[in-house]
Protein backbone atom coordinates (compact mmCIF):
# COMPACT_ATOMS: atom_id res chain seq x y z
CA UNK A 1 0.00 0.00 0.00
CA UNK A 2 1.68 3.21 -1.20
CA UNK A 3 3.43 5.42 1.17
CA UNK A 4 3.08 2.77 4.09
CA UNK A 5 6.00 0.94 5.71
CA UNK A 6 6.31 -2.77 5.77
CA UNK A 7 4.22 -4.49 7.59
CA UNK A 8 4.98 -7.45 9.93
CA UNK A 9 3.90 -10.53 11.49
CA UNK A 10 4.41 -11.99 14.86
CA UNK A 11 2.71 -15.37 15.43
CA UNK A 12 2.74 -17.09 18.97
CA UNK A 13 1.72 -20.59 19.57
CA UNK A 14 0.53 -22.09 22.64
CA UNK A 15 1.34 -25.15 22.40
CA UNK A 16 -0.37 -27.72 24.16
CA UNK A 17 -3.45 -26.84 23.77
CA UNK A 18 -4.76 -23.59 25.87
CA UNK A 19 -7.75 -23.90 27.49
CA UNK A 20 -10.54 -22.13 26.11
CA UNK A 21 -13.54 -21.98 28.97
CA UNK A 22 -10.13 -21.10 31.34
CA UNK A 23 -8.99 -18.09 29.08
CA UNK A 24 -11.91 -16.39 27.87
CA UNK A 25 -14.33 -17.30 30.95
CA UNK A 26 -17.62 -17.51 30.61
CA UNK A 27 -18.01 -17.45 34.56
CA UNK A 28 -21.57 -16.97 35.21
CA UNK A 29 -22.82 -19.16 33.36
CA UNK A 30 -23.85 -21.91 35.09
CA UNK A 31 -23.16 -24.70 32.82
CA UNK A 32 -19.67 -23.47 33.33
CA UNK A 33 -19.74 -24.22 36.73
CA UNK A 34 -21.70 -27.92 36.82
CA UNK A 35 -18.87 -28.84 33.98
CA UNK A 36 -15.93 -27.34 35.78
CA UNK A 37 -16.54 -28.48 39.56
CA UNK A 38 -12.94 -28.26 40.46
CA UNK A 39 -10.83 -26.64 37.35
CA UNK A 40 -12.57 -23.46 36.57
CA UNK A 41 -12.17 -19.67 37.58
CA UNK A 42 -14.10 -18.14 40.05
CA UNK A 43 -15.99 -14.87 39.78
CA UNK A 44 -13.75 -13.47 42.66
CA UNK A 45 -10.27 -13.87 40.33
CA UNK A 46 -11.64 -13.51 37.08
CA UNK A 47 -10.63 -10.28 35.25
CA UNK A 48 -14.05 -8.74 34.21
CA UNK A 49 -14.09 -8.18 30.10
CA UNK A 50 -17.49 -7.36 29.09
CA UNK A 51 -20.64 -9.58 27.25
CA UNK A 52 -20.88 -11.90 30.60
CA UNK A 53 -16.99 -13.29 29.47
CA UNK A 54 -13.50 -12.88 31.87
CA UNK A 55 -9.99 -13.00 31.13
CA UNK A 56 -7.83 -15.53 33.14
CA UNK A 57 -6.09 -13.89 35.86
CA UNK A 58 -2.73 -14.18 33.88
CA UNK A 59 -3.95 -11.45 31.45
CA UNK A 60 -3.97 -8.45 32.73
CA UNK A 61 -1.87 -6.93 29.99
CA UNK A 62 -4.05 -8.00 27.63
CA UNK A 63 -7.29 -6.36 29.22
CA UNK A 64 -5.41 -3.47 29.01
CA UNK A 65 -4.64 -3.45 25.39
CA UNK A 66 -8.42 -4.46 25.23
CA UNK A 67 -9.61 -1.72 26.49
CA UNK A 68 -7.57 0.78 24.30
CA UNK A 69 -9.24 -1.47 21.48
CA UNK A 70 -6.03 -3.28 20.33
CA UNK A 71 -7.21 -6.87 20.61
CA UNK A 72 -9.51 -9.01 18.47
CA UNK A 73 -11.18 -12.50 20.14
CA UNK A 74 -11.92 -14.84 18.03
CA UNK A 75 -14.06 -17.02 19.39
CA UNK A 76 -15.00 -21.02 18.45
CA UNK A 77 -11.66 -21.36 15.81
CA UNK A 78 -11.02 -24.47 14.54
CA UNK A 79 -11.67 -27.17 11.65
CA UNK A 80 -14.07 -29.57 10.42
CA UNK A 81 -13.55 -33.16 11.95
CA UNK A 82 -11.11 -31.84 14.84
CA UNK A 83 -8.29 -34.03 16.01
CA UNK A 84 -7.22 -34.29 19.58
CA UNK A 85 -3.74 -35.43 18.52
CA UNK A 86 -1.14 -32.95 19.56
CA UNK A 87 0.92 -33.58 16.61
CA UNK A 88 -2.07 -33.87 13.86
CA UNK A 89 -3.87 -31.10 15.00
CA UNK A 90 -0.84 -28.40 14.96
CA UNK A 91 0.33 -29.71 11.65
CA UNK A 92 -3.45 -28.93 10.81
CA UNK A 93 -2.76 -25.70 11.62
CA UNK A 94 0.64 -25.00 10.25
CA UNK A 95 -0.09 -26.58 7.01
CA UNK A 96 -3.87 -25.30 6.76
CA UNK A 97 -4.55 -29.12 5.11
CA UNK A 98 -7.01 -30.54 7.52
CA UNK A 99 -7.63 -33.52 5.09
CA UNK A 100 -4.20 -35.07 4.30
CA UNK A 101 -0.40 -34.33 5.32
CA UNK A 102 0.72 -31.23 3.72
CA UNK A 103 3.64 -30.71 2.27
CA UNK A 104 4.48 -26.54 2.99
CA UNK A 105 3.72 -24.19 5.76
CA UNK A 106 1.23 -21.30 5.42
CA UNK A 107 3.97 -19.08 5.95
CA UNK A 108 6.82 -20.87 4.37
CA UNK A 109 4.64 -20.12 1.10
CA UNK A 110 4.18 -16.52 1.95
CA UNK A 111 7.76 -16.30 2.46
CA UNK A 112 8.09 -17.50 -1.05
CA UNK A 113 5.82 -15.50 -2.99
CA UNK A 114 6.92 -12.25 -0.76
CA UNK A 115 10.90 -13.44 -2.18
CA UNK A 116 10.21 -16.11 -5.19
CA UNK A 117 14.28 -15.93 -6.03
CA UNK A 118 14.65 -16.29 -1.66
CA UNK A 119 17.30 -13.64 -1.94
CA UNK A 120 16.03 -12.63 1.73
CA UNK A 121 17.72 -15.10 4.33
CA UNK A 122 15.99 -13.31 7.29
CA UNK A 123 12.34 -13.02 5.75
CA UNK A 124 11.42 -14.75 8.58
CA UNK A 125 12.92 -15.68 12.00
CA UNK A 126 11.98 -18.33 14.18
CA UNK A 127 12.80 -17.72 17.83
CA UNK A 128 13.34 -21.31 19.76
CA UNK A 129 14.86 -25.17 18.79
CA UNK A 130 14.14 -26.52 15.34
CA UNK A 131 11.84 -24.50 12.94
CA UNK A 132 8.18 -25.14 13.00
CA UNK A 133 6.62 -26.76 10.23
CA UNK A 134 4.59 -23.51 9.48
CA UNK A 135 7.68 -21.96 8.56
CA UNK A 136 9.08 -24.79 6.14
CA UNK A 137 8.77 -24.53 2.53
CA UNK A 138 11.18 -25.43 -0.20
CA UNK A 139 12.67 -21.84 -1.12
CA UNK A 140 11.71 -20.16 1.67
CA UNK A 141 14.74 -19.27 3.34
CA UNK A 142 14.27 -19.26 7.70
CA UNK A 143 16.53 -18.09 10.54
CA UNK A 144 15.81 -20.29 13.71
CA UNK A 145 17.03 -18.78 16.90
CA UNK A 146 17.39 -19.58 20.40
CA UNK A 147 18.63 -16.69 22.10
CA UNK A 148 19.31 -13.02 19.72
CA UNK A 149 21.77 -12.29 22.21
CA UNK A 150 23.90 -14.77 22.18
CA UNK A 151 23.41 -16.02 18.38
CA UNK A 152 26.06 -15.69 15.46
CA UNK A 153 27.63 -18.92 13.94
CA UNK A 154 31.38 -18.66 12.90
CA UNK A 155 31.28 -14.86 14.11
CA UNK A 156 35.17 -15.36 15.05
CA UNK A 157 35.62 -15.39 11.37
CA UNK A 158 36.31 -11.80 10.22
CA UNK A 159 38.17 -12.73 6.72
CA UNK A 160 35.10 -12.99 4.20
CA UNK A 161 37.35 -16.06 2.59
CA UNK A 162 37.11 -17.66 5.47
CA UNK A 163 33.88 -18.01 5.53
CA UNK A 164 33.51 -19.11 1.76
CA UNK A 165 35.45 -22.01 2.92
CA UNK A 166 33.30 -23.44 5.77
CA UNK A 167 30.13 -22.72 4.09
CA UNK A 168 31.51 -24.51 0.76
CA UNK A 169 32.75 -27.30 3.52
CA UNK A 170 28.85 -27.13 4.90
CA UNK A 171 27.31 -27.98 1.29
CA UNK A 172 30.05 -31.04 1.04
CA UNK A 173 29.27 -32.24 4.41
CA UNK A 174 25.30 -32.65 3.57
CA UNK A 175 26.64 -34.09 0.35
CA UNK A 176 28.66 -37.05 1.47
CA UNK A 177 25.63 -37.93 4.52
CA UNK A 178 22.68 -37.08 2.18
CA UNK A 179 23.30 -37.90 -1.42
CA UNK A 180 22.32 -35.54 -4.19
CA UNK A 181 18.84 -34.86 -5.34
CA UNK A 182 16.18 -32.84 -4.10
CA UNK A 183 16.22 -33.51 -0.89
CA UNK A 184 20.16 -32.82 0.17
CA UNK A 185 19.82 -29.57 -2.30
CA UNK A 186 16.86 -28.64 0.41
CA UNK A 187 18.61 -29.32 3.26
CA UNK A 188 21.76 -28.02 2.09
CA UNK A 189 20.35 -25.01 1.23
CA UNK A 190 18.28 -24.84 4.56
CA UNK A 191 21.88 -25.41 6.11
CA UNK A 192 23.45 -22.29 4.43
CA UNK A 193 20.36 -19.09 4.75
CA UNK A 194 20.81 -20.48 8.45
CA UNK A 195 24.54 -19.78 8.60
CA UNK A 196 24.21 -16.38 6.27
CA UNK A 197 21.30 -15.35 8.25
CA UNK A 198 23.21 -15.36 11.06
CA UNK A 199 25.77 -13.42 10.19
CA UNK A 200 23.17 -10.74 9.89
CA UNK A 201 21.52 -11.58 13.07
CA UNK A 202 24.20 -11.63 15.53
CA UNK A 203 24.26 -7.52 14.94
CA UNK A 204 21.23 -7.44 15.74
CA UNK A 205 21.53 -6.71 19.45
CA UNK A 206 24.05 -4.21 19.16
CA UNK A 207 22.10 -1.73 17.00
CA UNK A 208 18.95 -2.48 19.65
CA UNK A 209 17.90 0.41 22.69
CA UNK A 210 15.27 0.86 24.63
CA UNK A 211 13.02 1.94 27.87
CA UNK A 212 11.41 -1.41 27.79
CA UNK A 213 12.10 -3.90 30.55
CA UNK A 214 11.36 -7.17 29.75
CA UNK A 215 10.81 -10.40 31.99
CA UNK A 216 13.28 -13.09 32.34
CA UNK A 217 11.21 -15.81 31.41
CA UNK A 218 11.89 -17.29 28.10
CA UNK A 219 8.97 -16.44 26.17
CA UNK A 220 9.32 -12.37 26.97
CA UNK A 221 12.79 -13.20 25.83
CA UNK A 222 11.47 -14.10 22.80
CA UNK A 223 9.09 -11.25 22.13
CA UNK A 224 12.60 -9.21 23.03
CA UNK A 225 14.40 -10.75 20.15
CA UNK A 226 11.44 -10.47 17.27
CA UNK A 227 11.38 -6.66 18.77
CA UNK A 228 15.19 -5.94 18.06
CA UNK A 229 14.70 -7.50 14.54
CA UNK A 230 11.93 -5.56 13.56
CA UNK A 231 13.52 -2.49 14.52
CA UNK A 232 16.66 -3.27 13.05
CA UNK A 233 14.90 -3.12 9.30
CA UNK A 234 16.41 -6.17 8.13
CA UNK A 235 13.54 -6.91 5.92
CA UNK A 236 12.22 -9.45 8.67
CA UNK A 237 8.64 -9.52 8.03
CA UNK A 238 7.45 -12.45 10.13
CA UNK A 239 8.85 -13.30 13.47
CA UNK A 240 7.60 -16.84 15.51
CA UNK A 241 7.56 -17.22 18.97
CA UNK A 242 5.76 -20.19 20.94
CA UNK A 243 5.51 -20.94 24.85
CA UNK A 244 4.45 -23.98 27.08
CA UNK A 245 3.09 -26.65 27.18
CA UNK A 246 -0.20 -25.58 27.76
CA UNK A 247 -0.93 -29.35 28.35
CA UNK A 248 -2.45 -29.12 31.77
CA UNK A 249 -4.14 -32.27 32.44
CA UNK A 250 -3.39 -31.72 35.48
CA UNK A 251 -2.66 -28.82 37.95
CA UNK A 252 -4.29 -26.94 35.28
CA UNK A 253 -5.52 -23.57 36.32
CA UNK A 254 -1.88 -22.75 37.81
CA UNK A 255 0.11 -24.37 35.30
CA UNK A 256 -2.22 -21.70 32.59
CA UNK A 257 -2.33 -19.03 34.53
CA UNK A 258 1.51 -18.64 34.73
CA UNK A 259 1.70 -19.32 31.12
CA UNK A 260 -1.30 -17.20 30.22
CA UNK A 261 0.55 -14.60 32.76
CA UNK A 262 4.05 -14.98 30.60
CA UNK A 263 2.80 -14.34 26.72
CA UNK A 264 0.49 -11.61 28.22
CA UNK A 265 3.02 -10.07 29.80
CA UNK A 266 5.64 -10.44 26.95
CA UNK A 267 2.96 -9.03 24.26
CA UNK A 268 2.23 -6.19 25.97
CA UNK A 269 6.16 -5.68 26.79
CA UNK A 270 6.41 -5.83 22.63
CA UNK A 271 3.63 -3.66 21.68
CA UNK A 272 5.24 -0.80 24.20
CA UNK A 273 8.38 -1.49 23.00
CA UNK A 274 7.29 -0.96 19.15
CA UNK A 275 4.98 2.18 20.32
CA UNK A 276 8.29 3.66 21.70
CA UNK A 277 10.43 3.29 18.38
CA UNK A 278 6.73 4.11 16.25
CA UNK A 279 6.70 1.05 14.66
CA UNK A 280 3.23 -0.27 16.12
CA UNK A 281 1.13 0.34 12.91
CA UNK A 282 2.90 -1.62 11.25
CA UNK A 283 2.89 -5.25 13.36
CA UNK A 284 0.24 -7.57 14.02
CA UNK A 285 0.47 -10.36 16.50
CA UNK A 286 -1.31 -13.51 16.05
CA UNK A 287 -2.08 -15.73 19.25
CA UNK A 288 -3.47 -19.31 18.51
CA UNK A 289 -3.05 -22.79 20.07
CA UNK A 290 -3.60 -26.25 18.06
CA UNK A 291 -6.92 -26.94 20.53
CA UNK A 292 -8.87 -26.33 23.27
CA UNK A 293 -9.63 -28.95 26.28
CA UNK A 294 -12.66 -30.84 27.00
CA UNK A 295 -15.87 -28.88 28.40
CA UNK A 296 -15.67 -31.38 31.92
CA UNK A 297 -12.53 -31.35 33.90
CA UNK A 298 -11.00 -34.71 34.96
CA UNK A 299 -10.48 -33.78 38.69
CA UNK A 300 -7.33 -31.60 38.26
CA UNK A 301 -7.15 -30.98 35.23
CA UNK A 302 -8.36 -31.18 31.63
CA UNK A 303 -8.10 -33.22 28.30
CA UNK A 304 -7.99 -32.55 25.04
CA UNK A 305 -10.23 -30.62 23.27
CA UNK A 306 -11.31 -28.94 20.29
CA UNK A 307 -12.83 -25.55 19.41
CA UNK A 308 -10.25 -22.70 21.00
CA UNK A 309 -9.53 -19.11 21.27
CA UNK A 310 -7.47 -17.16 18.91
CA UNK A 311 -6.34 -13.17 19.56
CA UNK A 312 -5.41 -10.47 17.17
CA UNK A 313 -3.36 -7.76 18.36
CA UNK A 314 -2.25 -4.51 17.27
CA UNK A 315 -3.25 -0.82 16.17
CA UNK A 316 -4.53 -1.75 12.75
CA UNK A 317 -6.77 -4.34 14.83
CA UNK A 318 -10.80 -3.34 15.12
CA UNK A 319 -10.96 -4.70 18.61
CA UNK A 320 -13.52 -6.72 20.26
CA UNK A 321 -15.46 -10.18 19.91
CA UNK A 322 -15.37 -12.05 16.47
CA UNK A 323 -17.68 -15.41 15.92
CA UNK A 324 -20.24 -16.98 18.56
CA UNK A 325 -18.66 -18.28 21.78
CA UNK A 326 -19.23 -21.69 21.03
CA UNK A 327 -22.53 -23.34 23.10
CA UNK A 328 -22.37 -25.20 26.75
CA UNK A 329 -25.52 -26.85 26.26
CA UNK A 330 -25.17 -30.64 26.65
CA UNK A 331 -26.90 -31.16 22.97
CA UNK A 332 -24.87 -28.86 21.04
CA UNK A 333 -20.95 -30.32 22.16
CA UNK A 334 -19.30 -32.73 19.92
CA UNK A 335 -18.54 -35.24 21.82
CA UNK A 336 -18.10 -33.68 25.08
CA UNK A 337 -16.02 -30.60 23.07
CA UNK A 338 -16.71 -27.00 22.03
CA UNK A 339 -17.75 -27.20 18.70
CA UNK A 340 -15.70 -25.28 16.16
CA UNK A 341 -17.60 -22.15 14.45
CA UNK A 342 -14.63 -20.34 12.69
CA UNK A 343 -12.76 -22.25 10.21
CA UNK A 344 -8.94 -20.84 11.14
CA UNK A 345 -8.61 -20.60 7.47
CA UNK A 346 -10.76 -17.31 7.72
CA UNK A 347 -8.29 -15.75 9.76
CA UNK A 348 -5.37 -17.18 7.49
CA UNK A 349 -7.07 -15.60 4.45
CA UNK A 350 -7.36 -12.00 6.16
CA UNK A 351 -3.81 -12.11 7.32
CA UNK A 352 -2.01 -13.50 4.14
CA UNK A 353 -4.52 -10.96 1.55
CA UNK A 354 -4.99 -7.94 3.81
CA UNK A 355 -1.62 -7.74 6.31
CA UNK A 356 1.07 -9.69 3.95
CA UNK A 357 -0.28 -9.22 1.01
CA UNK A 358 -0.29 -12.21 -1.01
CA UNK A 359 -2.33 -14.81 -2.23
CA UNK A 360 -3.90 -16.74 -0.24
CA UNK A 361 -5.48 -19.39 -2.02
CA UNK A 362 -2.27 -21.69 -2.73
CA UNK A 363 -2.31 -21.98 1.17
CA UNK A 364 -5.67 -22.59 2.25
CA UNK A 365 -7.29 -24.03 -1.31
CA UNK A 366 -10.64 -22.22 -1.75
CA UNK A 367 -12.06 -19.13 -0.70
CA UNK A 368 -12.94 -18.45 2.77
CA UNK A 369 -14.41 -15.62 4.07
CA UNK A 370 -12.82 -13.06 6.06
CA UNK A 371 -13.46 -12.32 9.66
CA UNK A 372 -12.98 -8.48 9.37
CA UNK A 373 -10.74 -7.82 12.39
CA UNK A 374 -8.30 -5.75 10.20
CA UNK A 375 -9.19 -1.80 10.14
CA UNK A 376 -9.85 -0.92 6.70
Amino acid sequence: MAGEKTRSLVVTQLSGGNDYLNCVVPYADPRYIDSRRNVRITEDKVIPLDRGYGLNPGMQPIKELYEQGKVAIIHGVGYPNPNRSHFRSMDIWHTAEPTKVGDEGWLGNAIKQMHPDGDNVVAAVNFGAGLPRALAAKGAPVASVTNLETYGLMNHMEAEDQRNEALEVFRRMYTQAIGSGPVMDFLSQTGLDALRGADILRAVPDRYSSNVEYASNSFAKSMKGAAQVLQADIGTRICYTQHGSFDGHTNGLALQEELLSDVSGGIRDFYSDMKEHDQSEDVLVFVFSEFGRRVKDNGNGTDHGSGGVAFLIGDRVQGGHYGEYPSLEADKLLEGDLEFSLDFRSLYTEILEDWLEVDARPVVKGDYERVGFLKV
